[in-house]
């Protein structure tokens, strides 16, 4: 069963390829996005990645959690429902 990830504190410049690569050490990934603002198309600082496994997600939450990307700490956690 695949796990959606919170990813919080994005640089601007981070892309999906970008989430896709860093997430991918941990595990397979099923599919990444970098949420986008509506009126100006720029990142609005945060994604998701869902993970195949909850394994891997629980492994990339351990080692991503408080990392630097694009000289900003991350915040990774388990996504809550809408």
């Amino acid at each position: 069963m695949s796990t959606n990830i919170y990813v919080g504190n994005l640089s601007f410049t981070t892309d999906k390829s970008e989430l896709e690569r860093l997430f991918a050490q941990h595990g397979e990934v099923v599919g990444a996005q970098v949420v986008l603002d509506r009126d100006t198309g720029r990142s609005r600082g945060f994604g998701f990645v869902e993970m195949a496994s909850s394994e891997a997600a629980n492994s990339a939450i351990s080692a991503l959690d408080g990392s630097d990307l694009g000289g900003r700490r991350l915040k990774v956690n388990v996504a809550k429902p809408r």
